[in-house]
């Protein structure tokens, strides 16, 4: 159509379309705002929510204690195995020490030595005494960790059992308000469908189109954007299912739009060719002929045959002549191309001879 339009007037409706889009961005952004605040109204769910308060607080003192006994019992290792470390060199050094003295003893092997000899045993002795006892130290502090860290794995086992238990009812839960959210968003999105789809019936050609169209642009987006994929799923049989459902509503409307179409292109075509004629707009009738298709039943037609001044399907004129300068002519024009005669003019004038319609 936009070849039969004016220069102004096509750059006027890429204005106002251009109007349409950006009414629709904002309304678009206004929406998404809107259903972006609306899970706000839920409060938001946790695990913890639906774990026992008693036997959470319970679990936290224990957990608390236990991390405390295991942090003093590291520190008491690491200050035990220092001592135990040191009563090893000192048992080493000692033991190194004896042996070079009773070395220097066996080669000159004298008895006065030999109250020494006691001595020096008896010092090392106690020496491997005491590494003895810082050993066991050492161990006993390597007992109550190991006591503590087991008591840290039975309470963690315990949090464990507590939120396998709480998951379930968390997960019910959580559905229950993504249901309720998706409701929130449907009867967010349905009015403004109903709204758009009779704003689309009633007035789309109308004075106000552009609007009319970006509340359409922005209806569909907050359902196919907003909506669609939040929609439950259940394994798959809502999203099919209704997708199902709208695939038959949409099928069964453009199948009995498609049938009342040719209803009436038949009883449009079974008329006289003044009366289709008349009821043909004028922009509408140039924009198809710039197709290359009859403006009555929208069939192909040959437009370059210069002796095709009839449709073959329906029969209506196509070309005609100025009855000023006897050019041919698109018939549906307002004026001659050749002499600029006005086709109503030309057709009142007295002796014109109207088009027929061949026999």
């Amino acid at each position: 159509m936009s070849k039969a339009l004016r220069l102004s007037e096509k750059w006027f409706r890429r204005g106002l379309w251009l109007l349409a889009f950006v009414f629709a961005g904002f309304l678009i952004g206004l929406g998404s705002a809107v259903v972006g605040d609306l899970p706000r109204v839920e409060q938001r769910l946790e695990v913890e929510h639906f774990i026992d308060a008693q036997a959470s607080r319970a679990w936290r003192e224990s957990m608390q204690a236990t991390e405390s006994q295991i942090r003093d019992a590291q520190q008491a290792l690491e200050q035990a195995q220092l001592q135990h470390q040191i009563a090893q060199a000192d048992h080493r050094a000692a033991r190194d020490t004896f042996s070079q003295w009773l070395a220097t003893r066996q080669v000159t092997e004298r008895a006065e030595q030999d109250p020494e000899l006691i001595r020096r045993s008896a010092a090392l002795e106690r020496l491997r005494q005491a590494e003895r006892e810082a050993l066991a130290v050492v161990e006993a502090q390597q007992r109550i960790l190991l006591d503590a860290r087991q008591a840290q794995e039975r309470a963690q086992a315990e949090w464990q059992r507590l939120h396998a238990t709480a998951q379930d009812a968390w997960q019910a839960a959580l559905r229950q308000q993504e249901l309720r959210v998706f409701g929130y968003r449907l009867a967010l999105t349905l009015p403004l469908l109903a709204v758009a789809a009779w704003l689309f019936v009633r007035h789309r050609h109308g004075t106000w189109w552009p609007f009319v169209w970006g509340f359409v642009f922005f209806a569909g987006f907050v359902f196919f954007v907003e909506l669609v994929p939040f929609l439950p799923s259940y394994g798959g049989y809502v999203r099919h299912g209704v997708g199902v459902v709208l695939t038959v509503l949409v099928g069964r409307y453009v199948i009995v739009a498609l049938n009342r179409y040719l209803e009436r292109q038949k009883a449009a075509e079974a008329r006289p060719e003044a009366e289709r004629r008349q009821a043909l707009d004028y922009d509408l009738a140039q924009a198809r002929l710039a197709k290359g298709v009859c403006p009555g039943c929208e069939r192909p037609v040959n437009l370059s045959d210069a002796q095709a001044d009839f449709c073959i399907h329906c029969g209506l004129c196509l070309f005609d002549r100025c009855h000023a300068c006897q050019t041919r002519k698109n018939s549906f024009s307002r004026f001659c191309q050749h002499c600029g005669t006005p086709a109503a003019a030309a057709a009142e004038a007295p002796g014109a001879a109207p088009h027929t319609q061949p026999g």
